[in-house]
């Protein structure tokens, strides 16, 4: 599903209006006849309670007076709050106004906390949010953010107008204060804000109305930006023909491991065969092989000398220098852990690995060592690099807190990409893929159960494998997220939501897979 940003929806409808003669109040009519038509057929029960609409004085408080005008057109009790003097309202919007009140509808003007608290006063069944829409850009405060305060506290449902007030629509943050929204209803494509969090959680139900954008103009403007969902990875995939061989489908190497985190090796390992890859080797701390060589019977593996349960830097490069030369991805960082051996390492691998026919992955402890070297180092790679950290990983590297990384995650992602240079990946509920060409997509599937130990490490290897079988590297990276929270949810289905594991998801991997292909 394609996603736009607050400029790309101005700009198609613009184009609308202006390319293709499209009358932009017969525009802002059909939105708000769409959002009254949503409003029946979701909450028929509730409408002899009445509706209230809050307008603000932009061209959203003219869709939700049209949607006012509507209503009360086909008998429905309808009172309207607007969140300024009728004589601020300009072009679309003040006609919404006239035509309202030429139908017979009373709007109340409000521009107190005190006239607020009385206008708001009398219950209502529904309550239709108009106060912004997606071009919002600034902390709300004051009178709009009392209104989205009380409205909140209402007990009936709330239907937004394109977003919920006090959503950003380019990120998904919370500008101060926003609508808890039941639904949404937004015009033509979703935007950014619908799909990520934590503006996802005041979103609701999503419903996109068709209002009569011009199709030219949304193919003038192109949107980079997707909700990934089976239809567009789908097409990412071939099958594979019955004269197929291992040597096809690329060989992948997992540098991984330390004293007490042969687990990480392994299923990073794993989950690079699962996902398809047609050789793996695992190259691991000696104080790891045994437990790794025997943990997955089809892995290859290398050890390699260590020092205080650690790879020992020097030693890790002299060894891999000519164990990695007919590699086709690399991966690195799972349970490495930090430490001076491993800084040498990660440095080493950035520096002489990377080549542009051999691209690396780097997470979990990778990620850690590389925020102590600095993330700008890898402008300097040879070819692609893949990260894929946690929120916490991402503050690290970033310098930021935790909290404002999910504050605002398409931001983080996008920071951290113009940092490095590198493709990235925030994980998390609705994780975010950002990449250096501007496309920014946003991962539909997952599901709670998901936080337990060793998914990041399965996620790694599977995504290596995509790598090795030249996928390019956002088109890897989004295919092996889509993926891995795909057999997740395949999992859950079975098992339930909470209890299952790393090794459940790894499992059932093959056939997801199939799910996609045949």
């Amino acid at each position: 599903m394609k996603l736009l940003t607050a400029a790309q929806s101005r700009e198609l409808d613009r184009l609308s209006r202006e390319k293709y003669r499209i009358a932009s109040y017969s525009l802002m009519t059909n939105a708000g006849e769409a959002v009254a038509r949503a409003m029946v057929e979701k909450y028929r029960a509730r409408i002899s309670e009445g509706v209230l609409v809050v307008a603000g004085k932009g061209n959203n408080g003219g869709d939700g007076l049209v949607t006012a005008r509507k209503l009360h057109q086909d008998g429905v009790k309808v009172r309207a709050i607007l969140l300024a003097k009728a004589s601020t309202l300009k072009g679309d919007a003040a006609r919404a106004h006239v035509d309202f009140i030429a139908a017979g509808g009373a709007v109340v003007e409000v521009d107190t906390d005190a006239a607020l608290e009385e206008a708001m006063r009398a219950s209502a069944g529904i309550i239709i949010d108009g106060i912004f829409g997606t071009g919002l850009n600034a902390e709300v405060k004051g009178l709009a953010r009392a209104a989205i305060e009380k409205i909140n506290r209402f007990k009936a449902p709330v239907i937004a107008i394109d977003i919920a007030s006090g959503v950003n629509s380019d990120t998904g943050a919370v500008m101060g204060a926003a609508i808890d929204a039941s639904l949404t209803v937004t015009f033509g494509l979703a935007k950014f804000g619908h799909v990520s969090y934590p503006g996802a959680g005041h979103c609701g139900e999503l419903k996109i109305a068709e209002i009569g954008f011009a199709p030219q103009a949304i193919d003038e403007i192109a949107p980079p930006g997707l909700f990934l969902e089976a239809k567009d990875v789908r097409t990412w995939m071939t099958r594979r023909t019955d004269n197929s061989h291992k040597g096809m489908f690329g060989h992948v190497m997992v540098i991984a491991g330390s004293r007490g985190k042969a687990g990480a090796a392994l299923l990073s390992s794993r989950g690079a065969l699962r996902a398809g890859a047609g050789l793996v080797t695992a190259a691991i701390p000696n104080c790891v092989a045994d437990v790794v060589s025997s943990g997955q019977a089809e892995l290859m593996t290398e050890a390699i000398a260590d020092r205080d349960g650690h790879f020992d830097g020097r030693a890790a490069t002299e060894a891999l220098s000519s164990l990695i030369k007919p590699m086709n991805a690399i991966v690195v960082g799972p349970g490495i852990g930090v430490s001076d051996g491993t800084e040498d390492l990660i440095a080493w691998l950035i520096d002489e690995a990377v080549q542009p026919d051999r691209p690396m992955l780097i997470d979990a402890d990778g990620l850690n060592v590389l925020a102590q070297i600095g993330p700008e180092k890898l402008r300097n790679a040879k070819g692609a690099v893949v990260l894929t950290p946690h929120p916490g990983e991402m503050s690290r590297l970033l310098g930021i807190s935790t909290k404002e990384v999910n504050a605002d995650r398409i931001s983080a992602a996008k920071k951290l990409v113009e940092m490095t240079g590198a493709v990235a990946l925030l994980k998390g509920a609705r994780s975010v893929i950002a990449a250096p060409s501007g496309e920014i997509y946003v991962n539909s599937t997952g599901n709670p159960g998901m936080g337990t130990p060793g998914m990041g490490d399965a996620l790694s290897g599977m995504t290596g494998a995509f790598l090795a079988q030249r996928m390019d590297a956002l088109r890897a990276l989004s295919l092996g997220v889509f993926l891995h929270g795909h057999a997740a949810d395949r999992v859950a289905m079975r098992y339930g939501r909470v209890g299952y594991i790393v090794g459940d998801l790894l499992d059932e991997l093959p056939r997801a897979i199939d799910t996609l292909i045949y």
